[in-house]
């Protein structure tokens, strides 16, 4: 796979979320900044910050499931697809939830939900194929 262990995938995958969720706020903030011709305030960031925390959350289930399967004995590269099934069952469920939401029915809810898994694996598809064949 790719040398790390489970312990230091899961602390990389974490340092990378924080880090891009916090350049992706500071790029938000720093546009309103442009903007409105001021510096937002230290409660403006902050909120800004609590809103789009659960980006960074949206990973320790799927990360979770990586450890656990590790703990159970499976290897590195199937924990980690383990805990790509986990993603792309998240996107199914979240994409029925925005669908419903947003009152689709039918076949309407399918496709939306079906948009989301499909794109989730082809990720994992894409991932295998780089670290198996071209790695």
């Amino acid at each position: 796979m790719t040398g790390l262990s489970t312990g230091a995938l899961v602390v990389a995958v974490v340092v990378t979320l924080v880090v891009y969720w916090l350049a992706e706020e500071y790029a938000e903030l720093l546009s309103e900044q442009i903007e409105e011709g001021k510096l937002p305030s230290m409660r403006r960031i902050g909120g800004a910050l609590a809103d789009t925390w659960p980006m960074v959350t949206a990973s320790f289930l799927p990360l979770a499931a990586v450890v656990i399967a590790r703990l159970l004995g499976a290897t590195d590269l199937t924990s980690a697809n383990i805990g790509l099934a986990m993603v792309v069952l998240l996107l199914g469920v979240h994409s029925w939830a925005a669908a419903r939401a947003a009152r689709l029915t039918g076949w309407r809810l399918a496709g939306a939900t079906a948009t989301a898994v499909g794109l989730g694996l082809a990720m994992v598809a894409l991932k295998n194929l780089v670290l198996l064949h071209l790695h």
